[in-house]
């Protein structure tokens, strides 16, 4: 994903909201967003749709995250469906993907850049 050196960044939440290796729920502008801490990562911290657009429930950032050939993913808890942390597609169905916002950590803060 290519970022734009003048975008915008918004403070999403803080650091310490975060839990290593796992995912939290933040609302931004009425969507809710899955933010994954996994340390150790070259990107430590990952956006994507909170949403599982094949059950319809907010339900992705309590999902079982991983990786599948090197490519970090989060497992949804109902159907099981794997979503890539990086560009939102489904593994099992490529058509099918989640949202995902460039984020960052910032010093204390969580940032992502306003879609």
């Amino acid at each position: 994903m290519t970022i734009n050196p003048n975008a915008d960044w918004l403070k999403l939440c803080n650091k310490s909201d975060l839990v290593p290796n796992t995912g939290v729920a933040a609302l931004y502008e009425d969507q809710q967003i899955a933010i994954f801490y996994i340390p150790g990562y070259e990107d430590e911290v990952f956006a994507i749709g909170n949403q599982d657009p094949f059950s319809g429930a907010n339900i992705l950032a309590r999902g079982l995250i991983g990786d599948i050939k090197g490519e970090p993913m989060v497992a949804s808890p109902l159907y099981k469906q794997h979503f890539s942390l990086n560009t939102g597609s489904c593994f099992e169905d490529s058509n099918t993907q989640v949202p995902v916002w460039p984020v960052r950590l910032k010093g204390e803060n969580v940032e992502i850049i306003a879609a």
